[in-house]
C-alpha cells in the first residue's frame, strides 16, 4: 500500500518512465531505436563450396548423429561437431563436408532452420580460415591496444 502512494505522489514523468501498466493507451514507450544504416551487411555470405558451417548444435549432439541427419540430403565426406577439451560436450557447432556442391546445396535447403535434438541449427557455407596475422573484420578492434 505505501509503494502505491509513493508512485501516485511521484512526479508524472518519473511515473511514465517506471509503470509498466499497459492500460493507458495514451503513453507511448520512450524508447526510439536508431535508425539502420544499412551501407554494409553484418556479415558477408561466404562463396559455395563443400564445406558447411552448422551452428545451434545442442550439447547432446555428436558427429555421427550430424553425419546421419545430414546424409540424407547427399554423400557426406567428413561430419564433426566442435568439443570443449576439458568436458568433452559439444560448444554448438559443427562442419559437415560434401563430396559435391550441389549435395552441399540441398543440404543446406533441407536443414537450414530445422530442428535437432530438440535445437534449431543454422547450416550455411563455411567461410575459409584467414591466414595467421590477418585482423578479422568480423571481429570489434581492441581497446585499449594502439
Amino acid at each position: 500500500m505505501a509503494m502505491r502512494a509513493a508512485a501516485s505522489a511521484a512526479p508524472r514523468g518519473l511515473r511514465r518512465l517506471f509503470c509498466t501498466n499497459t492500460a493507458n493507451p495514451s503513453s507511448s514507450f520512450p524508447f526510439i531505436p536508431p535508425p539502420s544504416t544499412g551501407t554494409q551487411p553484418a556479415r558477408s555470405v561466404a562463396e559455395p563450396n563443400t564445406n558447411l558451417f552448422i551452428s545451434g548444435l545442442s550439447k547432446r549432439t555428436t558427429s555421427d548423429k550430424l553425419r546421419e541427419e545430414f546424409s540424407k540430403f547427399g554423400e557426406v565426406v567428413q561430419a564433426r561437431v566442435v568439443t570443449d577439451r576439458v568436458s568433452g560436450y559439444s560448444k554448438g557447432f559443427g562442419f559437415v563436408k560434401y563430396a559435391t556442391l550441389e549435395d552441399a546445396a540441398k543440404g543446406i535447403e533441407g536443414m537450414d532452420g530445422k530442428f535437432l535434438d530438440g535445437w534449431v541449427i543454422f547450416a550455411e557455407y563455411a567461410r575459409p580460415r584467414p591466414p595467421p596475422g590477418q585482423p578479422v573484420y568480423d571481429m570489434p578492434p581492441h581497446y585499449g591496444r594502439q
